[in-house]
């Protein structure tokens, strides 16, 4: 599996400080020696995911490569800190690929439960309005959609600083902080108060979202990246489907209070199994540590971590103003970002905007009950799992096909052909359940609509998602920061909306319209795909 981890097409010494060609110099410094718990995890993920793992090993260790050392090594007599060889187990590249998926679902884990929270209240809104005699349909809806504007927030500050003190420490303090509000969410005695405590778990939940993106760069070399962000994304896109499920019955056989109950005491054990099982993968923050502890043992002042190479010193307040400031640049000088980050943010916000019609119809309209209403969100839930499925199984197989034809030379943009097909599925859906539901056909037939907008949306997110890590992998996690917050903000405000609209419209022509403007932005996806190399060479981004 070592010389897997050697095959890499796209970086050199030269490059290791500046922008896109930083690509798998994201390595780990050493650690401890893993637990037996990790071991066991290992074990158990391997006999489960191995043999996809396995063949995907095998076809690419057939991938054409270009040869030459991909990683900083250490060279004392020039006063550099890196790894003890291409080779270094200690390197998270190298690590064994049970080790690295068993680190990579630890993060996923999490990151399916946040996005839960997020959708989980929605069904059981109307238990808490009973309770704090609350009327106004705008309130109630911000009460669901404020703990997205938490999204928009966190990850701008919390992908920097993962920059800067390393993944690991992030993670963990960010996800106790939303573990703790659940409380003040659960004993909330007015809506003021719950809307806070929501804001500020949102924050919290944003971590595991922005800096899995971070930890797919920092383990996996370019060819696998499409199954790890596959299964990483899991999470963000199914958690919120199985929120309303989940949320639905209980709020209506226990309490709403119930709902945040149950958030904490499923993130609490979960985040302490994270502090057992969690390493710590940003190569620069550890090869940061491992210059001050051999400069200690061998009491040298002049030792310099060979990712700083050709960089000049700054003070930690001008590393943490230049990292918090990163997000933002990268939103604005690069039309790679820029222009995908309004994308997604369309269609998140046409997600959220189904979101705030499917319980209303399927009560109304069909005489649900508020826990079975929710059942009616498996019609996007199944589409999101196939579109999953199909694009792991196949964006790596693609990639490296055209790799090849490429000569062995890898652009990212070949992760991008076959999202032109999903941006056109897309659509689909807001026709076919817009107008079987005004009709009031069948309720099986609007609920197997929504199954084309899944599939699409998740053969669109996770291409971007992917996209974005190989054009800067230095900094995956401060661009999946820029693409969470500005989809975030979408997603929270754009449903608020929605009432207003349908009730103008009607669910046919209101849905029509929300298609209509999905048809408007699938010339995005075929412009990349045959100008992103263009785009990306003409505007580079120096960060």
């Amino acid at each position: 599996m070592a010389s897997l981890n050697e095959q890499k097409p796209d970086s050199s010494p030269s490059t290791l400080n500046g922008g896109e060609e930083l690509v798998e110099s994201h390595d780990i410094e050493k650690q401890p020696s893993q637990p037996a718990a990790t071991d066991s995890l290992s074990k158990t993920l391997t006999q489960t995911i191995a043999p996809d793992l396995e063949q995907n090993v095998s076809r690419t260790a057939t991938a054409p490569t270009i040869q030459g050392p991909k990683f900083p090594e250490t060279d004392l007599d020039q006063g550099l800190v890196g790894w003890d060889g291409q080779d270094d187990p200690e390197n998270p590249q190298n690590f064994a690929p049970s080790k690295k998926w068993a680190l990579l679902a630890l993060i996923s884990a999490f990151t399916f439960l946040s996005p839960l929270a997020s959708s989980m209240f929605s069904p059981a809104v109307v238990f808490m309005a009973e309770e704090f005699h609350q009327t106004n349909e705008t309130i109630l809806a911000f009460t669901v959609s404020i703990y997205l504007v938490g999204y928009v927030f966190g990850p701008l500050i919390l992908a920097p600083l993962s920059e800067i003190y390393g993944r690991r420490v992030v993670l963990s303090g960010a996800n106790w902080f939303f573990v703790v509000w659940q409380i003040g969410c659960a004993l909330a005695k007015n809506i003021e108060t719950l809307i806070v405590c929501r804001l500020f778990a949102g924050i919290g939940g944003s971590a595991c979202i922005t800096l899995g993106a971070g930890v797919v760069a920092d383990l996996f070399p370019t060819e696998l990246r499409g199954m790890a962000t596959s299964i990483w994304s899991m999470g963000p896109l199914i958690g919120p489907v199985v929120g309303p499920i989940a949320g639905g019955f209980l709020g209506e056989e226990v309490s709403w209070q119930w709902i945040f109950w149950l958030l904490l005491i499923a993130g609490g054990a979960m985040q302490i199994g994270i502090e057992l099982l969690n390493k710590e993968t940003y190569a620069p923050v550890l090869i940061k540590w491992k210059t001050a502890k051999l400069a200690k043992e061998l009491g040298r002042a002049d030792l310099k971590s060979a990712y700083d190479l050709g960089s000049e010193p700054l003070s930690n307040s001008q590393l943490l103003r230049r990292s918090l400031i990163r997000p933002a640049l990268l939103l604005f000088k690069s039309p790679i970002v820029l222009l995908l980050s309004i994308y997604m943010s369309l269609v998140y916000g046409l997600l959220y905007l189904f979101f705030t019609t499917i319980s209303d119809v399927f009560t109304s309209t069909y005489g649900f009950s508020v826990g079975l209403s929710g059942l009616a969100y498996l019609g996007i839930g199944i589409g999101f799992f196939g579109g999953l499925v199909f694009i792991a199984l196949t964006n790596d197989r693609i990639v490296q096909k055209l790799t090849a034809q490429n000569k062995g030379k890898f652009e990212p943009e070949m992760r991008l052909p076959t999202m032109i097909i999903f941006a056109c599925i897309l659509p689909i859906s807001f026709f076919w359940y817009g107008w079987t539901a005004d009709k009031h056909v069948h309720w099986i037939v609007p609920i197997i609509g929504m199954f084309p907008f899944g599939v699409g949306m998740m053969g669109v997110f996770m291409p971007i998602q992917t996209y974005i890590i190989d054009c800067y992998p230095a900094y995956a996690a401060s661009a999946n920061a820029t693409l969470t917050a500005t989809r975030s903000l979408v997603g929270a405000f754009l449903p608020l909306a929605g009432p207003a609209m349908f009730d103008s419209l009607g669910l046919g022509w209101g849905n029509s319209l929300l298609g209509f403007l999905a048809l408007a932005f699938v010339p995005i996806p075929i412009i990349f795909t045959k100008y992103g190399k263009q785009i990306r060479e003409k505007w580079p981004v120096n960060l």
